[in-house]
């Protein structure tokens, strides 16, 4: 049965591949094509399933093949097969299907009815990957993919200012999430001293024995693990990003944030359970976010004017009450729970546009005052202040901004005085100080040798800051992406004998797609003549295809699954130290804004009310 595993990554593959090559105009063709996939993917789940239960329901752990392999270093797709995966398996199917079955109809003579249905299956891929990776690699391998294809989703009336810049935002706090996780990886391979697969956290002996002589790194992976579950299940408090996700298309809405995409949090904390389940702190930290954000989702869910802004809420506070049943223990109580929020959350979202127009009917001749709810019964000042707190969703959108956002463009204001040639200038003399020093490593003293990589990780984390923040000259912005990489494999060369093969293996993707990016935005000032970071400028309706070739090498520079950049950037990280914090928080951190400065790029270029007033601009509250 193991070899039957690579079976649910395959068809769904094969189904986006195939979908590609699909006319735009064919509707027939695509939606059929999605629903086939979909229908042989749930029937071969149920099938599979039920052969596993009758022959014992023991777990499956099935190592692929590696990728790359150097020295004691292996980069390799791991797939793992529990109850957990198949309860999220058989839930994603069934859902999935449901929803392109709805979208034939509900996205019919859509301008976008092709490129909704490519990422609908680029999305359950994912999903795929990810109830079925078996290690941290592989896991985020399908991590990056649901993260590309909900910002896409987001954005998909791309010609809307609200929903691209949406979008852009719920990217953002994505990659928050991908901090942890990339942290958590690197800290594990130490830990653990290999490339580490969830069958073997899974063993009690050896995870109790790690703790006991290194509780702090127990604690440091288990933490990280849960900043990424509160991100991807939108806990407290990054709650407020999942009420702007609802810009999409109704179907998308039910499928990411109701159903699926919304509960990975949850999976995650279920599938490392055995490792973070003794450190109490954790446990704790996981119940306290869990209880707040039930009560704090649920009294925003009570204010909303929205439909889907009530359901979000509603579904956050349901999820706070999962990861409360997982801490406590009660794991297949948290699986019933989640298939049961699930199905609710899509069956809501679903029929939403027909209740709200039932409701205002409803509310226009049969109106009816509201019964005495149990916020009558406190003091009016407590009730008005909740009732004002809930309203402004308790500025938690605020408080992310000013706790990640705003220190980036601080930061970035202080350098605002260089010039672009006294700064490229002075880039290029720090980073030739830097080759000589590497080519005479072993005469530096060895204080000094312990700070220059943080040092010249911090420089490449100082210029990609810039690019994010760049406001007027594009190829500037778009080559300080791509130096961040060049200070990042300096730093780590200076830090630690790399194998110029990991360099390579690194550098040449960035590299790369940095040509592919560079060639797609000459081609796109030679058509427009002049183009700007200043504002939206929606090009990719007159230029489709520069605009995907673009988005490729962004993804490309960005390390998305699966790049010679994202498997160097693993090997980076496997060469920093476990006493190295600082060092990986800058790398890790430099790659994060790395990532959103490609995407704001993208967006900014490509996405939003058309630059050229002849075209149809949407106002921007629509």
């Amino acid at each position: 049965m193991e070899l039957l595993l690579q079976f649910f990554l395959l068809i769904p593959f094969l189904g986006y591949l195939i979908s590609l090559a699909i006319s735009s105009k064919n509707e027939f063709a695509i939606s059929r094509l999605a629903f086939v996939t979909l229908c042989l993917q749930l029937a071969f789940a149920i099938v599979f399933t039920v052969l596993w239960l009758y022959s014992g329901h023991h777990s499956i752990n099935l190592k692929e093949f590696s990728i790359y392999q150097v020295d004691d270093y292996d980069f390799f797709i791991d797939l793992y097969f529990d109850r957990v995966s198949a309860v999220f398996l058989l839930l994603g199917a069934f859902l999935t299907f449901l929803i392109t079955y709805y979208s034939r109809f509900y996205l019919h003579r859509e301008h976008g009815f092709k490129r909704f249905f490519n990422t609908i299956l680029l999305f359950y891929l994912g999903y795929n990957i990810i109830i079925l990776s078996g290690n941290f690699e592989t896991l985020f391998i399908g991590w990056e993919f649901l993260g590309i294809s909900s910002f896409l989703l987001i954005a998909f009336y791309r010609d809307r200012y609200l929903p691209v810049k949406n979008a852009v935002k719920i990217f953002s706090l994505y990659r928050i999430g991908d901090i942890g996780l990339i942290l958590a990886m690197w800290l594990s391979h130490h830990l653990f001293h290999e490339n580490v697969t969830f069958g073997k956290m899974h063993n009690a002996e050896l995870v109790s024995h790690l703790l006991q002589k290194h509780s702090w790194e127990g604690f440091f992976i288990s933490f990280m693990i849960l900043i990424a579950a509160l991100v991807k299940s939108a806990q407290l408090p990054f709650s407020s990003w999942l009420p702007r996700a609802m810009e999409g298309p109704t179907p998308s809405s039910a499928i990411f944030y109701g159903s699926l995409s919304v509960h990975i949090g949850a999976f995650l904390l279920l599938r490392t359970h055995p490792f973070w389940e003794h450190q109490t702190a954790v446990r704790v930290l996981i119940g306290i976010l869990g209880v707040l954000t039930c009560i704090v989702a649920s009294l925003m869910a009570r204010v909303q004017t929205s439909v889907k802004s009530q359901i979000a809420y509603s579904s956050i506070a349901q999820i706070g009450l999962i990861f409360l049943e997982i801490v406590a223990g009660f794991d297949d109580l948290a699986l019933f729970h989640i298939c049961g929020n699930a199905l609710l959350r899509t069956y809501q979202l679903l029929v939403s546009p027909s209740i709200a127009s039932y409701r205002i009917k409803e509310q226009l001749y049969h109106y009816e005052p509201r019964e005495k709810t149990i916020e009558d019964s406190f003091p009016k000042r407590l009730e008005y202040s909740f009732y004002i707190l809930s309203l402004k969703e308790w500025n938690l959108e605020t408080l992310i901004y000013q706790l990640f956002l705003a220190p980036l463009k601080k930061v970035s204001r202080k350098f605002r005085f260089i010039q672009v040639n006294l700064g490229v200038a002075f880039f290029i003399a720090v980073y030739v100080l830097g080759l000589v020093l590497l080519l005479f490593k072993s005469s530096i003293p060895t204080f000094l040798q312990n700070y220059l990589p943080g040092f010249y990780a911090f420089v490449g984390l100082l210029m990609v800051i810039k690019a994010f923040t760049e406001r007027r000259k594009v190829v500037m912005s778009w080559f300080m992406v791509m130096m961040n990489h060049f200070w990042i494999a300096l730093a780590i060369s200076i830090n630690v004998h790399i194998h110029y093969s990991t360099l390579a293996m690194y550098l040449v993707g960035v590299v790369l797609s940095a040509l592919v990016g560079y060639w797609a935005i000459r081609r796109l000032v030679k058509k427009e003549k002049r183009i700007t970071l200043a504002r939206f400028q929606g090009h990719s309706f007159e230029h489709p295809m520069i605009a995907f070739v673009f988005l490729l090498a962004c993804l490309g520079m960005a390390g998305f699954p699966i790049t010679p950049t994202m498997i160097g950037e693993d090997l980076i990280f496997s060469a920093v130290r476990e006493d190295q914090y600082f060092l990986a928080i800058f790398l890790s951190i430099s790659l994060i804004v790395d990532g959103l400065a490609l995407v704001r790029i993208y967006a900014r270029l490509f996405l939003g009310p058309h630059v050229k007033t002849y075209h149809a601009i949407a106002h921007k509250s629509s």
